[in-house]
């Protein structure tokens, strides 16, 4: 599938790295109520994350000892692998100052560095695994920022939302994915795509409909929670039944290990 072929535009532009890295530095710079829900939202997608990352590095037969987590926010998924003694060395690069700065502040974490957008400091094949979770999804040149973290790292995975789909093209959904900064709805033709245009190969692969706890987590109430549960279970069955048409009716999230191709 050609790139050209892919929806893409939710956001009408980022001119600069310089704005999208404004757009997240407000994002990391909330009042205390929200900055505290939003931390413990991104612990719990980090263990969902944490359970991709090593399954994948187990089928693909790798043991890492150096991690880099390009786009690390506030570390939450490094702290998880920590929490599970997996991945060894632990880096962690971001372009948000304020989300440096509370990753910094984590003693799980062995280095956060500020990152330009562009290019990392760290030389060819530094690190043994390189790790992409939901961050393609938010960058203008997913290509690009794939081919410089494959350079620093000799695998690479990356998670994104499947988000080319008849949910996520309704107006509401695109406007929340506009609100939390998505540039990119992929498909799985089109990872694979930018993986190819990045000179690698998918090794291997897996998605997740989501767990009953992520469905759980902003359901208000009673009714807001059996409403979670009832979709949750449509979803996960629908999804174990027929996988090809839940991506084409929902979104799903989609996980792979990338090696340089040949």
């Amino acid at each position: 599938m050609s790139l050209l072929a892919i929806e893409v535009t939710i956001i009408v532009a980022v001119p600069d790295t310089a704005q999208l890295a404004g757009f997240y530095e407000r994002a990391y710079s909330e009042d205390p109520a929200a900055s505290a829900a939003h931390a413990r939202w991104r612990a719990l997608g980090a263990i969902g994350k944490a359970n991709h990352v090593v399954a994948l590095c187990a089928r693909a037969g790798i043991r890492p000892t150096s991690t880099l987590e390009v786009g690390c926010g506030d570390g939450a998924l490094l702290c998880e692998l920590r929490a599970r003694r997996f991945g060894g060395r632990l880096h962690g690069a971001e372009i948000s100052q304020a989300a440096v700065a509370i990753a910094r502040s984590r003693p799980q974490i062995d280095a956060v560095l500020l990152y330009d957008g562009a290019h990392l400091a760290a030389c060819g094949g530094a690190y043994d695994l390189g790790i992409l979770s939901h961050v393609l999804e938010h960058v203008p040149d997913p290509v690009a920022l794939l081919k410089e973290v494959a350079r620093a790292c000799r695998a690479v995975v990356l998670e994104v939302p499947l988000e080319a789909n008849w949910s996520a093209r309704r107006a509401s959904r695109r406007a929340r994915a506009a609100e939390i900064g998505h540039l990119q709805r992929l498909d799985r033709g089109a990872v694979r795509e930018i993986a190819s245009r990045a000179r690698l190969a998918v090794a291997c692969e897996l998605e997740d409909p989501l767990p009953l706890e992520v469905h759980l987590f902003f359901a208000a109430g009673p009714r807001g929670r059996a409403s979670a549960a009832a979709k949750w279970a449509l979803r996960n069955g629908l999804h174990h039944a027929s996988s090809r048409l839940a991506r084409r009716l929902f979104t799903v999230h989609y996980a792979c290990l990338c090696l340089p191709d040949g």
